[in-house]
């Protein structure tokens, strides 16, 4: 019997917390918070390995703190996911080993190989914990909005399987090349082949840096619905935070929407991520999306 399980991207967002709509008073520690964001949701998204390196002492403390039948699905470095990223954000060691840069970021195709084996490694190490407990679903990677269908990006993904070997890898793309025309049962037909899971979005749907909503299951053991609101004024603005980018509330129409198509997918386990996360817009919609689907899809 297929199952759904509904939650959030993230679970420490500046505005959530600041919000003071989700947390009880008392919840004021790391430890706190992901306590009692288990006591509401079966699942979470972890955002802040995009932003740098996780550890493994982190994802023992993430297993520690969940429930036995919680699960993660954990987004890939952004070095691996073709974005810039700043010396800074790289372990130490690595950046003082990459010395001097002539610019202010490096992209994965600047870096030795040496130390790209060395970056994959520890990252393998770091998510090994949640992967051991049995509760990591998918490894996220959220491609850049650059990385075009084209046959070195293709080659990229592959290496990606191969570097993650034993890790289900879920994909999403950023770049409309993927699904335009033809290419759309190109990149799908990639995507079964190899075993990784089409991640389906609602987004904005305006620009070269955005995709249709896909609903298709790639992977019959997993689908992936991740929604990021619908804010079209700020989806491609590069300077706003995330908070803004993703400010988004989506109305009890569109979550019916949703729950009807969730429910059709033909997936032994369906995850649906909220990344609305201004402040407690994903946490609401999440809780109501959670009742519909319970009821049949009706709203309270």
């Amino acid at each position: 019997m297929s199952r759904i399980v509904v939650g959030t991207a993230s679970w420490t967002d500046k505005t959530l917390i600041a919000s003071k709509r989700f947390y009880p008073p008392k919840c004021t520690t790391a430890e706190a918070r992901l306590r009692y964001y288990a006591t509401q949701f079966p699942m979470v998204e972890v955002d802040s390995s995009y932003y740098a390196m996780p550890s493994p002492e982190n994802s023992a403390m993430w297993v520690e703190r969940t429930p036995d039948d919680f699960i993660f699905n954990i987004k890939a470095f952004r070095l691996f996911t073709g974005h810039q990223t700043a010396p800074s954000a790289l372990p130490p060691d690595i950046a003082q080993a990459l010395g001097p840069l002539p610019k202010k970021h490096v992209y994965y195709k600047d870096m030795p190989g040496e130390l790209l084996d060395e970056l994959w490694l520890r990252y393998r190490d770091a998510i090994a914990p949640l992967r051991d407990a049995g509760k990591l679903a998918a490894v996220h990677f959220q491609f850049a909005p650059w990385v075009a269908f084209h046959p070195k990006n293709l080659a990229h993904i592959e290496e990606c399987l191969r570097r993650l070997d034993g890790y289900r890898l879920a994909v999403e793309f950023r770049n409309k090349t993927w699904f335009d025309g033809s290419r759309a049962v190109r990149t799908l037909d990639f995507e079964r082949e190899r075993g990784l899971v089409n991640v389906i979005v609602d987004e904005p749907n305006t620009t070269a840096h955005s995709i249709p909503s896909v609903w298709e299951v790639t992977v019959p053991a997993l689908a992936i619905v991740r929604l990021h609101g619908r804010n079209h004024a700020t989806w491609n603005i590069k300077s706003s935070a995330a908070s803004e980018r993703f400010n988004y509330d989506y109305d009890d129409a569109e979550l019916e929407q949703f729950a009807r198509k969730i429910s059709d997918l033909p997936a032994d386990l369906t995850q649906v991520v909220f990344n609305n996360n201004y402040e407690d817009q994903g946490q609401r919609n999440a809780r109501t999306l959670t009742r519909m689907l319970a009821s049949g899809t009706s709203a309270e």
